[in-house]
């Protein structure tokens, strides 16, 4: 409570636009580099999606410069209502207060700004905000010593994340959209269900005839006696056999074996592909300088970890899922729980705390909207915008107080947006809160006019005493 009812009577222009002395100016330069970045990020990602959901001449024509104004406007306002918001705040307060220059300013212009996007993009910018804000606010409590990260902790959220998403997947009308195509996508048709397939008798020895009734019964007391080692000799010398595949598998013109081995060199190689398309254009830049460059873009470690993860998920699950139909010889919508579980263990190839944390925030979103939707839950008009602008503005108040404990994609992207003058405000001055503001800057000071200065040199020394 101490670092909230701390204050710094220092000035906007000492605090946060040190590269000029006018609030008007300083809210126009940032609102100019603000729209020029976003016009070369939305303009390249508005014509790739519309060229790949192969949109008709009548979109290009009518709809597209409009959308891609309007999502430029939203992201331009973001930048330079904060700025604005800043000064506005400072000088109704008369000081800075640890709250004020981050989630203080932040808040009103986030909200403002979230207004003008589209409706249908709202949904995923606030969980995209959301996961950042979560990721952020776990940060600040590590560094604070009011939680302990576990080990190997994004594994295992990204287990129970995936165990869920395959249970609702294999579910009837569990996952709609995007979300459903996806995984349909990565782990095939294969594994959706109708409905849950019992099988009609057991599976005969190769010896057996006719198994009746009573031979049934009793095939299934010896199958609750034998030993889990005698089990898995069965299942492999079963499976291992040219073509087979347990009635309940839908991949007909594969056994079970290689059903999955298919899997895993089909998703390795999306997961190579996709992370050489993200990396190739940046070596183009450098072909003529430095060559090289393309060959490590080519085989650089991550290509080959995401391709590891991705094709271990697909093969794990796949290969779990078939040895529950083996052993209990039924397709159950359960099987999801366990194979989506330890299909997660994959992610110890490519351990991402985004990943994980983002699919945990859609998994809350598919679970409220499951629970608005029995009438289980309430549902709250404008929850989006509202939700996005906390995330915003806590995103905004570590970049600001702590940019130690936000995630550096985002940073990097405050960066581009302001065109580098969000690291040109004075945390220095901030330190008294007790945040070390400027542990990441260097000891960065601004030269600043004294004329517009409220704090004198020697002041300001006494104050960071």
């Amino acid at each position: 409570m101490a670092a909230f009812s701390k204050s710094i009577p220092h000035n906007c222009y000492e605090i946060g636009h040190t590269w000029s002395t006018s609030c008007t100016t300083a809210t126009l330069h940032v609102t100019a580099g603000a729209l020029q970045e976003s016009l070369k990020i939305y303009a390249p990602l508005y014509i790739i999606a519309a060229i790949l959901r192969r949109r008709k001449l009548d979109y290009y024509i009518h709809k597209l410069l409009p959308e891609i104004l309007q999502s430029t406007s939203f992201l331009t306002a973001n930048g330079g209502l904060y700025i604005m918001f800043f000064c506005i705040l400072r000088k109704l307060l008369g000081k800075f207060y640890v709250w004020s220059a981050g989630f203080g300013a932040a808040l009103p212009a986030s909200y403002l700004a979230i207004l003008i996007e589209r409706k249908s993009r709202r949904g995923l910018l606030t969980i995209y905000m959301a996961n950042l804000a979560t990721e952020s606010i776990f940060r600040m409590a590590v560094t604070r010593g009011l939680l302990t990260p576990v080990k190997h902790g994004e594994v295992l959220l990204f287990c129970f994340t995936a165990a869920l998403y395959m249970f609702f997947f294999r579910c009837k009308d569990g996952l709609k959209g995007f979300a459903f195509s996806a995984l349909k996508f990565i782990v095939g048709k294969e594994e959706i269900p109708t409905h849950s397939v019992v099988a009609e008798h057991r599976i005969p020895s190769t010896t057996s005839g006719h198994i009746t009734e009573h031979q049934t019964l009793e095939g299934r007391t010896k199958k609750t006696k034998a030993s889990f080692i005698a089990l898995t000799r069965q299942l492999i010398a079963r499976i291992c056999k040219r073509g087979p595949r347990h009635r309940c598998c839908k991949h007909y013109d594969d056994n079970c074996i290689s059903y999955c081995v298919k899997g895993f060199i089909r998703m390795f190689g999306v997961g190579y592909l996709i992370q050489c398309c993200l990396r190739i254009p940046s070596a183009f830049r450098h072909l003529f300088t430095k060559p090289s460059r393309l060959l490590s873009a080519l085989y650089n470690k991550e290509n080959f970890q995401l391709g590891a993860f991705l094709g271990s998920f697909v093969s794990i699950y796949k290969g779990t899922s078939c040895f529950l139909r083996w052993v209990r010889n039924l397709d159950d919508e359960l099987h999801a729980l366990i194979a989506g579980f330890l299909a997660g263990m994959s992610m110890m190839f490519y351990k991402s705390t985004s990943i994980s944390t983002y699919l945990a925030s859609k998994l809350v979103e598919t679970l409220y909207f499951k629970g608005i939707e029995a009438g289980k839950c309430p549902y709250f008009a404008h929850a989006d915008t509202i939700i996005y602008a906390i995330s915003t503005a806590v995103c905004f108040q570590a970049a600001v107080m702590e940019v130690q404990n936000l995630r550096p994609s985002y940073w990097k992207f405050l960066l581009r947006l302001t065109k580098g003058k969000f690291a040109l405000m004075n945390r220095r001055a901030f330190d008294v809160f007790g945040t070390h503001a400027s542990r990441d800057f260097k000891g960065y000071i601004p030269r600043l006019d004294p004329r517009y200065t409220l704090i004198k040199p020697e002041l300001e020394l006494e104050l960071h005493s």
